[in-house]
């Protein structure tokens, strides 16, 4: 029986893949077969997370350190993945951050770095890396949003609307790349045990995210693998311009 899952001999480019929920997929897809490069800010990061991914397998892993908010520097990820692996057939754009800020004392310079990390650059790297996906008329694009950019919260403005510009742009990116074979999707994640929710959260926000959920607890960052090997494999071959909601029945606890 064929396995739809597979991933033996494709290349995958996760960004913010040294840590949390990238590190995460970048491992399944790797168990999966796929040939993995990773970028983000941190080298020792990066340094420190490829032996972890390719752990026992039979792939290939190397990383990029990255300042995703540098137009200039986003590019060179594209061209230089490119030109070591000669593809990339799965794009997970997973880098990201956040300046909560009340929308009344959001700061402009805050608001245009985060902008420019959480959309400009999915943009970016999406628009070079496309054309070579729709040369061999395959390709995944996977966009990380989050549960904020379907729901709200207080002081997350500018992170809420970028993560809720990334489900328009995978719905209109999918119309143009589907003629292709080419799929692109969202997913939302929830409340999961990473570096960056952990840090910006006190334990009583974190409290009430737990009491949201309706499983009662955090996700863990591998629960993360099954929504991302779905879209990125043969598996997912007919969802496109979706959204997949990871949250623990956040968003459906609306009482």
């Amino acid at each position: 029986m064929t396995n739809r899952f597979d991933l033996t001999g494709k290349v995958a480019l996760i960004t913010g893949g040294g840590r949390g929920l990238g590190k995460a997929m970048a491992r399944g897809l790797a168990e999966a077969g796929a040939h993995i490069m990773i970028a983000n800010r941190g080298e020792a990061e990066l340094q420190a997370a490829v032996p972890e991914i390719c752990n026992g397998l039979s792939v290939r892993c190397e990383y990029l350190p990255v300042d995703m908010t540098s137009r200039e520097q986003v590019d060179h990820l594209a061209a230089e993945t490119l030109r070591r692996f000669g593809r990339v057939d799965i794009l997970i754009n997973n880098a990201g951050g956040n300046a909560p800020q009340p929308i009344d004392e959001v700061k402009d310079e805050d608001w245009d770095r985060i902008v420019e990390l959480n959309l400009s650059s999915i943009m970016r790297l999406t628009r070079a890396l496309v054309p070579q996906m729709k040369d061999r008329k395959w390709g995944r694009v996977i966009h990380i949003s989050s549960v904020l950019g379907l729901g709200g919260k207080a002081g997350r403005n500018v992170y809420c609307a970028t993560k809720s510009a990334l489900v328009g742009m995978a719905r209109a990116s999918a119309i143009d790349l589907g003629p292709y074979g080419i799929t692109v999707n969202c997913i939302c994640p929830g409340p999961f045990l990473t570096d960056l929710p952990l840090k910006l959260l006190n334990e009583e926000q974190k409290v009430e995210f737990t009491k949201r959920t309706l499983l009662g607890r955090w996700g863990n960052p591998e629960e993360i693998i099954g929504p991302a090997l779905l879209l990125a494999s043969d598996a997912g071959s007919y969802v496109t311009g979706t959204t997949i909601l990871v949250d623990g029945g956040v968003l459906a606890n609306v009482l």
